[in-house]
């Protein structure tokens, strides 16, 4: 009988902590409404907006694309990242295979522009490479591996994100997908 007492009391003290830390580390709404999203973006709502500058300073803002009915691909990636140099000629290719219809982006994680130059300078890429200096579109997608790509529709809507290398005939087919 005593054991189980024993038991009663840590499931009762962990159950109390646990809802301690809940109440600690909540986030604040400081405004009226509802509490702004936070997270990753899930598949079927709103990509969240965001403004980055290019590797040249030119600011991009993912709203500009889709309120002009462009979908859009978000490529994160590295130049540290192995995975995400096998993809980058694909990404290239599409870029400019469908110029004017659809928007890639290549959003740099952590790096300085000046080594995102060079890097496509050195591969001969052409297409946005964006600087996510402090990481917050990174971590506004939740992107937790590299390389991540989000396929946005012309609405705005996030239709796929896929985690890792994809191939050439992946990326043409998502594409379609999203012009369609």
């Amino acid at each position: 009988m005593r054991a189980r007492l024993e038991w009663f009391a840590l499931i009762a003290l962990t159950a109390l902590v646990g809802a301690g830390w809940i109440y600690v580390s909540r986030e604040a709404n400081t405004g009226l409404g509802p509490t702004p999203l936070t997270t990753a973006p899930y598949v079927g709502n709103l990509a969240p907006d965001f403004t980055l500058p290019t590797i040249d300073g030119q600011a991009v803002t993912l709203s500009d694309f889709t309120a002009a009915g462009t979908p859009v691909v978000l490529n994160f990636w590295a130049t540290w990242c192995p995975p995400c140099r096998v993809e980058m000629p694909y990404f290239e290719s599409a870029a400019t295979r469908h110029a004017g219809e659809i928007a890639i982006l290549g959003l740099n994680q952590a790096e300085p522009a000046e080594a995102i130059a060079a890097y496509a300078r050195d591969h001969g890429l052409t297409y946005p490479l964006l600087v996510d200096a402090d990481m917050k579109v990174n971590n506004l997608y939740g992107v937790l591996n590299l390389p991540t790509t989000v396929f946005i529709d012309h609405n705005g809507i996030v239709r796929e994100v896929l985690i890792g290398t994809i191939n050439q005939g992946v990326l043409a087919e998502r594409i379609e997908q999203l012009m369609d």
